[in-house]
C-alpha cells in the first residue's frame, strides 16, 4: 500500500479518522481543530470555504499510525528506519500514474492553502516533499522545505544549509540561472518519513522510502521540469528555483512553537501542475504533534543506533514534546559499568547535533513519563558528579535561545542513573 488514499481508507475503517461535515476556512480554523484533534485520530475536512478541495490532516499525528503505515509493531520500528537507510531500494518507473489525471496551468488560488497562526506571513504549504537533481542528474535529493505563497504562481522557499541548498549551487557553479524541482503533496506517510531523514548527500530519499515501502513505490517522470514524483501523489506543483535574487520569507510558527525570524530566501516560478481529479490536499500543522513526530522519529533511531554501539543495553530513547522533539532527548539504559551514563550523552549528541539536553536514566523509568523522568533527576542526579556541560558549541537553528550570529549553544547532559554500589529503589505503586 503506497497511496494516501488506501491509507486513509483503512484509518477510516479502524476507527482512525475523523470527518468534519461543517464548512471551514483555511484562515486558521482548519489549523485549530487540527490542533485539538491530530493526537486522538487524522482529520479530514470535507468542505472548505475558499476551495473546491478536501483537505486531511494529522495523518500520522501519533506514534501508533505512524508504524500502522509502516506496517511495524512499535518495538521494530527503528530498527526499519535504519534498515531503510542502509539498504536503500531503487524505485521502479511508472509511465503514467493517477497524479497526471489532470494538467493545468498554475493557480495556486484555487488550492486550500492554510494560513495557520495570526502573525504567520501569509498562507504557507508545511506538507509538501521537493525533489530535485544535480546538473548532471546523477544525484536527486526529495526533502522537506516551507513554503509561503506570493502570488498564483510564485513562492518563497525556506532552504537550510543541507542538501538542495548544496544542489543550488552547483547548478549556479554550471551557469544555470534555475533549479528544477516538484512539489508534491499528498504522498504515503512512508515517502515523507524519508524525506526527512537523515539521508546522506547522494542518496535518494525516494530508494530510502521504497524500502520503507518494501520495493512497491513507483515514480515517473514530469511534464515540464527534469524531476521524478511518486506515480499516485495528489498534487505536484512543477517548478524553478530563481537562483538569482531572493526576498524576505517568515515570520513563520517552527516546530519549536515559536516565530522564526525573517531571513532572504529563494523563490520559485511555478511552470505547471498535474493532480488528481478532485484532489486531496494535505496539511501539517506547524509546531503540532505530527510535525515533531515526522522531523524527530528518524533522529531517534539514529540516537538509539549510536548509544547501542557504546551501551549496548540501552532500552528506549525518545525525543520529548517539551523539548520540541528535537532539543530534548531522554535515554534509559540498563547500567552495567559505572561511567556509562556519561558516555551515552556524548553518543547521543553524536548521533543527533541539534540536541541540546540529554537526560540518562535507567531501565526502569518509562522515558515517555516525564514525571519519572522528574523523579530519577531528584531521586538519582547529583550535579557536582552527573552534569556535563559543553559550552560554544554548534547547535540548532531551530533553537531561538541559540547565539543568532554563531549558531552556538551550551548544552548539557545529565546521568540520573543511580549509582552500582548503593542503588536507590524505587517503589511500585
Amino acid at each position: 500500500m503506497v497511496d494516501l488514499r488506501e491509507f486513509l481508507n483503512q484509518l477510516e475503517t479502524e476507527n482512525e479518522l475523523i470527518k468534519i461535515e461543517e464548512e471551514v476556512s483555511t484562515k486558521f480554523e482548519i489549523a485549530a481543530i487540527i490542533k485539538k484533534l491530530e493526537t486522538e485520530k487524522a482529520v479530514f475536512f470535507k468542505k472548505v470555504k475558499e476551495s473546491n478541495f478536501s483537505v486531511v490532516a494529522a495523518v500520522c499525528g501519533n506514534r501508533k499510525r505512524i508504524c500502522k503505515a509502516l506496517n511495524v509493531v512499535p518495538e521494530k520500528l527503528y530498527e526499519k528506519i535504519l534498515q531503510a537507510l542502509k539498504f536503500p531500494k531503487k524505485p521502479s518507473m511508472a509511465g503514467d500514474g493517477k497524479v497526471k489525471e489532470v494538467w493545468e496551468k498554475p493557480n495556486l488560488k484555487n488550492f486550500p492553502i492554510l494560513t495557520h497562526y495570526e502573525k504567520d506571513a501569509g498562507p504557507y504549504i508545511t506538507s509538501a516533499i521537493i525533489s530535485a537533481k544535480s546538473p548532471d542528474g546523477k544525484i536527486e535529493n526529495v526533502s522537506i522545505h516551507r513554503l509561503l505563497v506570493l502570488g498564483k504562481d510564485k513562492l518563497v522557499i525556506r532552504i537550510v544549509p543541507r542538501h538542495l541548498q548544496k544542489l543550488c549551487e552547483m547548478a549556479k557553479e554550471s551557469g544555470k540561472k534555475t533549479l528544477d524541482i516538484a512539489i508534491c503533496i499528498g504522498v504515503h506517510p512512508a515517502i515523507f518519513l524519508a524525506a526527512a531523514s537523515p539521508a546522506p548527500f547522494g542518496l535518494s530519499e525516494y530508494e530510502v522510502a521504497n524500502s520503507l515501502l518494501d520495493g512497491k513505490l513507483k515514480l515517473l517522470d514530469c511534464e515540464n521540469v527534469d524531476v521524478r514524483v511518486p506515480s499516485d501523489a495528489e498534487i505536484v506543483f512543477e517548478g524553478k528555483i530563481l537562483l538569482d535574487g531572493k526576498v524576505s520569507e517568515g515570520p513563520f510558527t517552527d516546530v519549536t512553537q515559536t516565530y522564526d525570524i525573517v531571513r532572504l530566501q529563494p523563490t520559485i516560478k511555478l511552470v505547471g501542475i498535474m493532480r488528481r481529479k478532485n484532489c486531496i490536499y494535505q496539511a501539517l500543522l506547524p509546531g503540532g504533534t505530527e510535525h515533531r513526530l515526522f522531523m524527530g522519529l528518524a533522529r531517534e533511531a539514529k540516537i538509539w543506533e549510536t548509544v547501542k554501539a557504546v551501551v549496548p543495553t540501552v532500552k528506549a530513547v525518545r525525543l520529548t514534546d517539551g523539548g520540541c522533539g528535537w532539543l530534548h532527548a531522554v535515554v534509559s539504559i540498563k547500567k552495567q559499568l559505572e561511567g556509562d551514563g556519561k558516555n551515552v550523552v556524548f553518543a547521543a549528541f553524536t548521533a543527533h547535533p541539534s540536541l541540546k539536553h540529554v537526560v540518562v536514566v535507567d531501565e526502569d523509568i518509562n522515558v515517555e513519563n516525564l514525571l519519572e523522568v522528574e523523579w530519577a533527576i531528584a531521586t538519582r542526579f547529583q550535579a557536582d558528579k552527573g552534569l556535563i556541560k559543553i559550552e560554544n558549541v554548534r547547535g540548532s537553528t531551530l533553537d531561538p535561545s541559540a547565539n543568532q550570529e554563531t549558531g552556538t549553544t551550551t548544552k548539557l547532559g545529565l546521568d540520573a542513573t543511580k549509582p552500582l554500589s548503593k542503588p536507590p529503589e524505587k517503589i511500585e505503586k
